[in-house]
């Protein structure tokens, strides 16, 4: 663990020429370290805006800089806390640091001011996550997932479901420190309820997750190869219907021809383009440059290819190879044909994986690792339910009560390891 009793100070601003740069410094000591070089031209008061210059080494003037304060135990890291808002030059930003650092203060690691935060308990994991997660955010929906997270949507539906957990188990415990006295901490009929109730309220977490995985964003899947390779006959039979026209004559297709697909909830944007060849026209030349831009922008693109057509092109991560008009039954589920449905169908089986792969956000730890947790959750609820149900002995239940309480815990950051800790934050970028 590093060391959280000094002052460490980072760039909080985007690199590069701004009109605004943003200096971060927290801990103990860092009003005195601002104090030594800047001076007000406003009243001070905590959490409020100050006015004044900086002396910066090695520039003649003092700079003009915004100051926020943020005392102790009122700020985001629970410690003093200071933002100085200045001019967005490089050179400025990098030797106010640099005078900080000779100072006293110590560079920020990455996500540290965000751990500072979640150690002095102003945010739970899962909302630490979701700063990083908004920060990387790439679309508008991914946006407010990000921020309902970060809101405490993923985690308060189960703080009161916790406590009432702490508080059964240590009934059911008191029941055990009591065993020969004639009390009832709790009855059996209660425990059902309260057990139930629990496991309800963690399943629709589970759902929540799983619903969160996936984007709303249609995921481009782009079907190329050479003229004649199947391409229009296949898109039409993953639609289910005749969107594209086909033909026995080679290069009916010229325009890219774009339909959705829902695969279980799943958008997938199919595109059937143009079959590689060499161009004869102005309209084939641009048939083959609109093929190829769909290609260029595509998630995945599927490869068709006959059994005595194909071309052989580097494959990628980006790419399938699907073998088209295999009407003989095949057990590769890339080897697909019109004429047996059930291959389309297996068709549809791999792009939902692969759409699936895609369609989770880029960086979104707190997905992967909840939903760990809040499967360990339970299955232990679903055991505690069982053996209250059957009256097995009140320290098996209890038991089960724990490591129901144990995962989740786990999940919220109330029980963590400094692996966690470091897995976690050092994704962030050094000033959050």
């Amino acid at each position: 663990m590093m060391q959280l009793d000094d002052v460490i100070v980072a760039v909080s601003s985007a690199m590069g020429p701004a009109p605004r740069g943003i200096v971060r410094l927290s801990g103990p000591g860092s009003l005195e370290l601002l104090a030594a070089r800047f001076r007000f031209t406003s009243s001070a008061k905590p959490r409020s805006l100050q006015t004044g210059l900086l002396t910066v080494t090695g520039f003649t003037v003092p700079v003009p800089c915004d100051v926020y304060t943020f005392r102790s135990p009122n700020s985001a890291t629970g410690q003093d806390t200071i933002e100085l808002h200045t001019i967005g030059s490089q050179p400025i930003i990098d030797a106010i640091v640099a005078d900080f650092l000779q100072a006293g203060a110590r560079a920020a690691e990455p996500g540290e001011f965000t751990l500072r935060g979640f150690l002095a308990g102003k945010k739970n994991l899962p909302q630490a996550e979701a700063v990083l997660a908004v920060i990387h955010a790439t679309s508008e929906t991914d946006l407010k997932q990000a921020l309902k997270q970060l809101a405490g949507g993923l985690t308060e539906p189960l703080a009161v479901i916790r406590e009432d957990l702490l508080n059964l188990v240590a009934d059911t415990e008191a029941a055990l420190d009591f065993a020969d006295e004639d009390l009832e901490f709790v009855s059996q009929p209660d425990t059902i309820l309260r057990i139930a109730k629990a496991l309800a309220h963690v399943t629709n977490v589970r759902r929540q997750l799983q619903q969160r995985t996936l984007t709303n964003r249609a995921i481009r899947v782009v079907l190329v190869g050479e003229p004649n390779a199947g391409k229009s006959s296949l898109f039409n039979a993953l639609m289910g219907e005749e969107r594209a026209i086909v033909s026995d004559l080679a290069g009916t297709t010229r325009d890219v021809i774009s339909a959705f697909l829902n695969l279980d909830g799943l958008q997938v944007e199919l595109l059937d383009t143009a079959g590689w060849q060499q161009a004869h026209s102005i309209i084939e030349e641009q048939a083959q440059e609109l093929g190829r831009s769909a290609s260029d922008t595509a998630q995945l693109v599927l490869h068709c290819v006959t059994v005595d057509g194909a071309v052989v092109v580097p494959m990628t991560s980006e790419m399938l190879r699907v073998q088209t008009k295999v009407d003989e039954e095949s057990d590769d589920h890339l080897a697909v044909s019109i004429h047996r449905p059930h291959s389309i169908d297996q068709l549809k089986n791999v792009l939902r994986a692969r759409a699936a792969e895609l369609a989770q956000p880029a960086l979104a730890p707190s997905h992967v690792r909840c939903q760990h947790h809040v499967e360990e959750a339970i299955t232990h609820l679903r055991s505690a339910h069982a053996q209250a149900v059957h009256g097995d002995p009140p320290e098996l239940l209890a038991l089960s009560l724990r490591a129901a309480l144990d995962a989740l815990g786990a999940m919220t950051g109330a029980i963590y390891t400094n692996d966690l800790l470091d897995g976690i934050f050092s994704r962030f970028c050094i000033g959050k």
